[in-house]
């Protein structure tokens, strides 16, 4: 089992950056794939990016692609959401996410995630 918190979200004008962290608890976070996904006022929660276990491959919806970057340092059991070119579309409390399902896969759905942070607040002001 692992336990996941995020942190690093605030409030950030349009264009500004933030970047958020992901710690997890135990000694097997290089096992688990990560991903982030987000949830706006109202909506449904929804896929942001994903990192795969060790050779940091990563996938990126098209709203965020080149904007957004996903990292991990499994030394430090600890994931990153780099969040560049911020607009108030991306308001929404993040989450971090695990799973250690067997699998590659990097498109990742809430079903997917076994483990979840709770979140973390982004704000864009326009």
């Amino acid at each position: 089992q692992v336990q996941l918190v995020e942190s690093g979200g605030g409030l950030v004008q349009t264009g500004g950056s933030l970047r958020l962290s992901c710690a997890a608890s135990g000694r097997t976070f290089s096992s688990y794939r990560m991903g982030w996904f987000r949830q706006a006022p109202g909506k449904e929660r929804e896929f942001v990016g994903s990192i795969a276990r060790r050779y940091s491959s990563t996938y990126y919806v098209d709203s965020v692609r080149g904007r957004f970057t996903i990292s991990r340092d499994n030394a430090k059991n600890t994931a990153y959401l780099q969040m560049n070119t911020l607009k108030p579309e991306d308001t929404a409390v993040y989450y971090c996410a695990a799973t250690a399902l067997i699998g590659d896969n990097l498109v990742l759905h809430p079903d997917d995630m076994e483990y979840w942070g709770k979140g973390t607040l982004v704000t864009v002001s326009s």
